[in-house]
């Protein structure tokens, strides 16, 4: 679909890191609301800035999507290193969440975004750090998980909460709206994990289901989009 939008590629300071950024900026006089937009593992923040994104420009909201550590054109130093070793990994994840935090930030400072309708949109892997992004502060007024879920039952999976608990998360929420997305045939984030998150949050709160796996149709963002101009 054709758009009347922006698109700025940009190279952004946050938490002390340049990270590699896709906005779009709708056609029209702002301030626009935003979302931030946070990828999934072994993706990159054209595939959301290419899906979503467009398809809030479409309605008017600007986006701003992010390459998060470790993944598209970021640089990091010692990156082989830090994806062979987990005390490196625990340190790229609080990045990634301490960029996030920033980048919802840059965006309620922005003088063409609207600081009081900021969103956080995030997709598998991207929805975890939504969600702990959402929850640090006050600046996000609402949150879309897409093919995301609780954690898989693993031997590790109480290690991991005490990283990263998407069940907590949630829970904390308290309030400012929620939209899940996920996949019936999933085979990444099953869909029983992604119906033990919903379960867990409070009102008010929507679960749309798509005959998919865990690449969501492009439906998927028409329905965050029109979801979105309801709950800012």
């Amino acid at each position: 679909m054709p758009i009347k939008a922006e698109r700025r590629t940009l190279t952004l300071e946050l938490a002390g890191a340049r990270v590699p950024s896709i906005m779009l900026l709708p056609d029209g006089s702002g301030p626009f609301p935003a979302a931030l937009l946070l990828h999934g593992y072994s993706s990159s923040k054209e595939r959301l800035a290419d899906t979503f994104g467009r398809a809030l420009a479409v309605r008017g909201i600007a986006s701003l999507a992010i390459d998060l550590p470790l993944h598209g054109a970021r640089d990091d130093a010692m990156i082989e290193e830090a994806r062979r070793n987990p005390l490196g990994l625990v340190q790229h994840w609080k990045m990634a969440l301490a960029e996030a935090q920033s980048a919802i930030g840059w965006l309620a400072r922005h003088d063409a975004i609207d600081e009081g309708r900021l969103n956080v949109t995030g997709y598998s892997l991207g929805s975890y750090v939504a969600l702990q992004t959402a929850t640090a502060g006050d600046n996000v007024r609402s949150v879309i998980v897409a093919a995301g879920g609780d954690l898989p039952a693993t031997p590790w999976t109480s290690m991991v909460r005490m990283i990263s608990d998407p069940l907590r998360s949630i829970r904390s929420l308290a309030g400012r709206p929620l939209l899940m997305l996920h996949g019936r045939h999933d085979r990444t984030i099953a869909p029983d994990q992604a119906q033990r998150l919903y379960d867990a949050a409070t009102q008010p709160k929507e679960l749309r289901w798509y005959d998919a796996g865990h690449v969501l149709p492009g439906a998927a963002g028409d329905d965050a989009a029109m979801w979105l101009l309801q709950n800012f």
